[in-house]
Order: structure tokens, then sequence, then C-alpha cells
């Protein structure tokens, strides 16, 4: 049977390296539909080579442009919030959830509620909506498979008949550009200089997210409610050469790590996969050329954002839907220069100790108005700082 698979985001790298992935695994993969925003150019490349059902754009003012660029092939064009669910509700068997964002959540919910598999690459439904997009999945009766490299590592080497003996769950980062600046030469840092991560080719915000360590803090969340696991469970250490992807430990003392090249095509590969490992053209680990293995522990000093992580956690309720509104928020600032790198933890903190008794969402909609809250109060914060 052909898997066919639907990419919410495919103009982004992890949407480009799927595609790749697609055409290595050969006719047992074909695509259904994809999504993007304005890049509406490589858009249309795209479903034309992958021969797409259905391209949407979620700009509705770029409908008429992505019509235009796919005329005469055939390709069904929609645009906005009801094209992205369309494509969501598709034919498709597979998912791709590779759009950046809370703009991610409403069609990724929308693809678990019938049924489909997730490849899960959007941070956001697990961290504003965990327990509701969880149960979603289970009552859909697909199957979630984590893409993000840690949490596809940790999947990988978690083993089901020995969940009782699970101690800890050990998520490595790369530190980002900053891992060895001081707190002072951080402050004065530019969008440009933050987006330069020393390992992966990524898009602007998730880099800069990484570079703040806000991206790590989004996967502690994330992790807690994927594998079922306590907030004192999860661990974060530095890695620089991302080569060790996560590590989980177990109560023999035993602790299983999965490595490889930092190459997201391998995660793609083995979620869209499962239970099988396809044959990938990647990098070859060569272990006669590593030089060595650094860890080291985190500075939440300089990183504050993995303290929030455990703070959300720790408080539950609506208080990641808080971090991650806030942080976009913040993080849109910044790139606009209109706030300093270190800015965006305060603020993100500011908004999470005026929200801090939100109770757990009854429904997607509880979701959206602490999300919507929590972006009006950065707002205001960044209004007075700028008045």
């Amino acid at each position: 049977m052909t898997n066919r698979i639907t990419i919410l985001g495919s103009t982004g790298s992890i949407g480009v390296s799927t595609l790749d992935v697609v055409r290595q695994l050969g006719e047992d993969y074909a695509v259904d539909a994809l999504t993007g925003n304005g890049n509406i150019e490589l858009l249309a490349r795209q479903a034309r080579e992958a021969g797409a059902r259905l391209a949407v754009t979620a700009d509705d003012a770029r409908y008429q442009d992505l019509k235009d660029a796919l005329s005469g092939s055939g390709i069904a064009v929609a645009s906005g919030r009801s094209g992205l669910t369309e494509a969501a509700e598709g034919p498709s068997n597979w998912v791709m959830a590779a759009i950046v964002g809370t703009a991610g959540l409403a069609p990724t919910l929308a693809a678990a509620k019938r049924g489909a598999h997730i490849a899960l690459a959007n941070k956001e439904c697990l961290v504003s909506a965990g327990d509701l997009f969880i149960r979603a999945v289970a009552d859909g009766g697909g199957r979630l498979l984590p893409v993000d490299s840690e949490h596809n590592a940790i999947f990988q080497v978690l083993e089901e008949g020995q969940r009782h003996a699970l101690e800890r769950i050990i998520l490595t980062a790369s530190g980002g550009p900053f891992r060895t600046w001081t707190r002072e030469a951080m402050a004065n840092v530019t969008a440009a200089t933050a987006r330069a991560h020393p390992n992966w080719s990524m898009g602007l915000k998730i880099s800069i997210d990484s570079a703040s360590m806000f991206n790590k803090a989004l996967e502690m969340i994330e992790a807690r409610h994927l594998f079922n696991v306590r907030p004192d469970q999860i661990e974060v250490i530095v890695h620089p050469q991302s080569i060790v992807h996560s590590m989980v430990g177990y109560s023999d003392g035993s602790v299983l790590a999965q490595m490889g090249c930092p190459d997201m095509r391998t995660a793609i590969g083995y979620a869209l996969s499962y239970p099988s490992r396809p044959r990938l053209d990647v990098q070859r680990l060569d272990f006669t050329k590593l030089s060595r293995l650094d860890f080291e522990a985190p500075d939440e000093e300089r990183f504050p954002a993995l303290r929030l992580a455990r703070r959300a956690m720790e408080a539950g309720g609506l208080q990641g839907a808080v971090l991650n509104a806030a942080k976009e928020v913040a993080l849109d600032a910044f790139i606009e220069g209109r706030i300093g790198f270190l800015d965006m933890f305060e603020i993100v903190e500011t908004v999470m100790d005026r929200m801090v008794d939100t109770p757990p969402a009854a429904s997607m909609d509880d979701v959206f108005a602490a999300d919507a809250r929590a972006r009006a109060d950065a707002a205001a914060l960044l209004a007075r700082r700028a008045a």
C-alpha cells in the first residue's frame, strides 16, 4: 500500500528535508498535500515536482499568486486557515506537522482527530495543548512519532518493556552560538548573530530559539507529554558536537544513547518508516574522525529559559501555552530590533508571573484564550518599554 503524506510547512527546513526523504523512500510514498506561507515560488515548484493533489498558502493575500503559479498543473489551490484545515483533513495517512508556532496547532489537531499518523516537528502542539493533543491522537487511533532530533532519539532508545526501570531522560543541547559568551556580551547580540547555529541548518526563528535555549525549554515540556514522565526526570546536558542526540537512563545504571551526524533526514526517515529503518543517503558517523565528545551542565543564569520551562511544568495548567505565546511575541520584537536578546527572558517571565493561575484546558478555546492573553500582556510590556 502506498503511504500518502501531507506536509504542513513544506517550504521550511523540515518540509524541504521531508520531501527529500520521500523521494529517497521511493514508490511506497506519495505526496497528497503541501502547505506553505509566503514562499509561493518554492511551494509551487514543490507541488509540481511531487505531483501533489493540493497546495495551500497560509496567507490569504497570496492565493491568486499560488493559483497563477500552478496554472495548468491540475493541482488544487487553497489558502488561509480553512485551507490548512482542508489539507490536514485530506485523505493522506501521514501528516508531517512542521508549521512553526501556534499556527500549526489547529491543522495538526484536525489531522490527529481523523486518525492520521502524525510525524511531529511542531513543538507548540504539546507545549501549549499537551494533554488535549495526546488525547486527540489516542481518540483518533493514529500514531504519534516525534521528529525533533532529541525526542526522536529518545523514542529510539526508550524500551517500552522497561518503562518501570526508566529513571531519567537526558536531552542534549548544542549550546548554540553563545555557549561560551558572557551575559554582558550576549546583551548586545543581533538577530543575524543569533541565527548562526554552529551545527544545524534551520530557519530564522528556530535558530534564534536555539541560541536562547528557548528551543530546549520547549523540548523539555514536549518530553514530559510525549513520554509521560515527571518534570524531575527530565535533564538537559550541553553537548557542543551534536553527535549524541539524546539519552535515556535506567535503574541499573545503564544509559542508552542515539548517535549520528547532525541531519534531520535521519529522524524524519525513522518516523515515516517506523517500525522499519529505511536506507537513507545521509552522512555516516566516522568514529575515527571524532576527536572528542564534550558534555557540560547548562548555565541557567545566562540561559533562564530552562528554569522557566521547569517552572511551567511544575505549575501545570496552561503555563506552557503562556510561556510559548510570550516567547513568540518577544522573539518577533528581538528580530525587529525593538528589544535586546536578554530582554526576551525578562518579558516571558513577567508574563508568566501575571498569569500564574492558569487552570488546565478543558478545550482548545481555553488554549487559544490563554495564548491571546499572554500575547496581549507581552505586547503591552513592549509598548511600555517603547514609550
